[in-house]
């Protein structure tokens, strides 16, 4: 999937010389946690979020630095944290040179951004154009979406049940000995699993089939597989010791 496919639309921006106050304002009123920030021809400059406002002087949050740490930061970032923290225009709080993606930024590219930059929005552009906001929420609605399209989808009990089995067959924490049974979209799972986590993978496996309505549990842990599992079956025998004979003399 691409961000096109999950991006909020109706993107709400506010000014660079709007008062923070008024950001604010907009900001609760809408339910959102960032604004794009835009100049007067209508350019993206700049993300303000609600992050911004955490370390403020009318909070008491701002950061106080001792002499040491205040050169150890330099004289510039030591400014740029005084107007962020005391700034009273949406301008001089706002996080600069925002990060961007277009319209066709698969989401596995989005999420490692995500990750890698700590941040929770990106704009989405089409030139200098701003198209689209995707935020962290915009993929728990994919998700419900994907869900309800899951539902919807109906199977028969064997190609379910075929499914199951392809599917389980594939992970090393598979069942032992496992039995999958199948009635009216209703999974019933046995076998020997080693670990809690093994149950869990095995669960979630079964549950990403379509047509799969609930799974019942009737696996069964243990902390050793039965031999036959691992080793290809057949019971472990015990020789009995025989008296030498003179056969058994060295030469």
């Amino acid at each position: 999937m691409r961000a096109h496919e999950i991006m909020s639309r109706h993107v709400i921006t506010i000014g660079v010389d709007a008062s923070a106050s008024d950001a604010i304002k907009i900001m609760l009123s809408h339910h959102i946690g960032g604004l794009p920030v835009v100049g007067p021809s209508g350019k993206l400059v700049g993300m303000l979020s609600e992050g911004d406002f955490i370390r403020r002087v009318e909070l008491g949050t701002e950061k106080r630095r001792s002499r040491w740490l205040s050169a150890l930061a330099g004289d510039d970032q030591v400014a740029v944290d005084f107007a962020r923290q005391h700034g009273r225009k949406v301008g001089q709080i706002m996080s600069s040179r925002p990060i961007t993606i277009d319209e066709d930024t698969t989401l596995e590219q989005i999420v490692r951004l995500m990750e890698a930059r700590n941040v929770n929005r990106f704009p989405v552009m089409r030139g200098d154009e701003i198209v689209g906001m995707v935020t962290r929420g915009d993929f728990l609605t994919a998700i419900a979406n994907l869900s309800l399209d899951r539902m919807g989808y109906s199977e028969n009990d064997d190609q379910i049940r075929k499914a199951a089995v392809e599917a389980l067959s594939r992970g090393s924490w598979r069942p032992c000995g496992s039995n999958v049974t199948v009635h009216e979209g209703i999974v019933t799972l046995r076998g020997t699993i080693r670990t809690d986590n093994a149950r869990k993978a095995a669960i979630v496996a079964v549950e990403n089939i379509p047509g799969v309505k609930r799974v019942e549990d009737r696996l069964t842990k243990t902390s050793y597989p039965p031999p036959e599992e691992d080793y290809g079956g057949g019971d472990i025998v015990s020789l009995q010791s025989e008296p030498s004979t003179a056969d058994d003399e060295p030469l």
